[in-house]
């Protein structure tokens, strides 16, 4: 089985595409809120009117009766903007919220769906990152960013006819500079949106060597290869913060360039609009309103390269989530599988050959049958195909050749959740979760009882060591079991397995990490959790294969012999 890779390569048209969805998904709160944009730009053009009242018509023409209404109308459009703001605030946050909730499900689940050879081959942190990072530029299309970016163009063709209005030879002059300004904000958007992308991938990489690091720091410290990975993670941020510094240049460079165009545009203003007011063809009423009207035409287009960085930073990361979303998972073709409602348990392989890489064969035509209700002891030397075959049993990975089936069955055409629903392992590394002796018991069964829980427990000889912590079954066993000594870890995988009374059980290296006085309180555990289920064991100790129904000696992949212990 190959690595997965992705069905499609993300391009800005799959990430618009997604976009317009994510857009389509939340179109009644966006259309509430581009109203409310709206209403908001619409008050905002109350200020920038008002100099021609009160200069022209208040002053100019004294008429002081006009100046208390002039200020109501501009408090009552200040009272408009605030209430409107907050509005946007609460309404498109909320939505953007949600949508990144929504979209960390989505990748998260597809994830989850992904076969084991993927993880073998991704880093943890680069999965953190697409599921945590990369969704969060969703906000900036279902939040204010789109909404802002539709009303700013609106604003600004309202602010542009009223000039032309006004003053159409001063208008398409400054049009000139605007349009220089609009033409360096496209360039720049094109550049900046590659860096963008860059940018998720260094910090998904940086981030994931970091986990590494912090969750193997026993190990970096027993080799004093502190400074190693100080500087592996150096070099991580060096790369960030270069990639941060271009697009910090972009966005200073657009920036700049917003300035030195109203600066132009006040230039044009004072040497056209001066003369005009001289020769009387505007009022100086009329040239304050112009001034302001300008920067109401100004401002949105400035905005436009915040909103427009905000907008490429979103895509980038549909972009990244494509790559993930793009991969098949492991239960891609279930629909077309059949269901699994019962299982006996009888497992055969047939002719089962399998490579992790062409051309370098890890099984070569295993052939064998293990009856429900039995247990297979598997032994041979490091590497010789064990836990690969318990591998294909599990349907983490599939045979490049052959058949491995089940009641009679081709796994291949069972339904993955049916088939694993009926699995119960206990693993070499076992592994816990950071919650409770009792939480990490019931994993395999959540709605377990207490009492449930503690008969499993005995049965495991976890109850030994559980009650005798303060806390008891409440006990907080650290981060990967961490506050446990090996032998506890192996107990309480063992109860995990017990508890999900598994049909067919799998057992590797499960007694390796116990002393001979602890492994020998816990094989009746473990001849009472295999009686009746098809067993498959990794063992190098004899009391633990002793009493399998048949031994498979496997070395090169092969089996080189096969039956009991006697």
């Amino acid at each position: 089985m190959t690595s997965p890779a992705p069905t499609k390569r993300p391009t800005l048209s799959s990430a618009w595409r997604d976009a317009k969805e994510l857009v389509r998904a939340h179109r009644a709160r966006l259309l509430v809120g581009l109203v409310l944009m709206l209403v908001n730009r619409a008050a905002g053009f109350v200020l920038p009117l008002s100099p021609k009242f009160v200069i022209d018509d208040a002053i100019g023409r004294h008429q002081p009766e006009l100046l208390p209404l002039i200020a109501a109308a501009v408090a009552g459009a200040t009272l408009v903007q605030a209430l409107t703001s907050f509005a946007l605030s609460q309404l498109l946050g909320v939505a953007a919220q949600r949508a990144i909730t929504e979209m960390r499900k989505k990748v998260m689940a597809h994830v989850t769906r992904m076969p084991v050879r993927f993880f073998d081959s991704t880093q943890t942190g680069v999965l953190i990152s697409r599921v945590m990072s990369d969704a969060e530029g969703v906000r900036n299309l279902v939040g204010t960013g789109l909404v802002q970016l539709a009303s700013s163009l609106v604003t600004a063709v309202v602010a542009l006819v009223w000039l032309l209005a006004i003053n159409w030879q001063l208008t398409l002059i400054n049009l000139v500079f605007l349009g220089i300004f609009g033409g360096a904000m496209a360039y720049a958007f094109r550049t900046l949106r590659p860096l963008f992308r860059e940018r998720g991938k260094i910090n998904a990489e940086v981030t994931g060597r970091l986990a590494e690091t912090l969750g193997g720091v026993r190990v970096v410290k027993a080799y004093t290869a502190e400074r190693r990975e100080q500087l592996v993670f150096a070099r991580g941020a060096h790369r960030l913060f270069r990639n941060v510094a271009q697009t910090m240049t972009g966005v200073s460079a657009i920036g700049a360039v917003s300035g030195v165009i109203a600066g132009v545009v006040g230039v044009v203003m004072i040497v056209v609009g001066g003369p005009a007011i001289i020769a009387g063809r505007m009022t100086l009423g009329e040239f304050g309103m112009y001034l302001a009207l300008t920067g109401t035409l100004a401002a949105p287009l400035i905005q436009l390269a915040s909103i427009g960085t905000q907008i490429s930073e979103a895509f980038a990361g549909l972009d990244r989530i494509n790559e993930i979303l793009g991969m098949d998972t492991e239960n891609t073709g279930d629909a077309r599988r059949a269901t699994l409602r019962d299982l006996r348990g009888d497992i055969t392989f047939e002719d089962v050959s399998f490579e992790y890489d062409a051309g370098q064969p890890v099984l070569r035509r295993v052939s064998f049958a293990a009856p429900a209700g039995a247990t297979t002891a598997l032994v041979g030397s490091s590497g010789s195909g064990k836990s690969t075959l318990i591998s294909l049993v599990m349907a983490f990975n599939h045979p490049k050749s052959g058949r491995v089936l089940v009641d009679g069955r081709d796994l291949e055409g069972l339904k993955l959740r049916d088939y694993r629903g009926r699995l119960g392992v206990v693993l070499q590394d076992n592994f816990l979760f950071d919650g409770t002796v009792a939480e990490n018991i019931a994993f395999s069964r959540p709605h377990a009882t207490p009492e449930e829980i503690r008969a499993v427990s005995r049965i495991a000889h976890c109850d030994e060591f559980v009650e005798r912590f303060p806390q008891g079954y409440d006990t907080v066993v650290g981060e990967r079991g961490i506050k446990l000594s090996g032998g506890q870890r192996q107990r309480i995988a063992i109860a995990r397995a017990i508890l999900a009374d598994p049909r067919i059980l799998i057992l590797d290296e499960a007694t390796s990490s116990l002393d001979s006085e602890s492994e020998a309180m816990i094989q009746d555990g473990l001849r009472a959790l295999r009686r009746g289920r098809t067993t498959f064991v990794i063992a190098h100790r004899l009391s633990t294969i002793r009493s399998a129904d048949q031994i498979l000696v496997l070395e090169g992949g092969e089996i080189v012999e096969r039956g009991t212990h006697e």
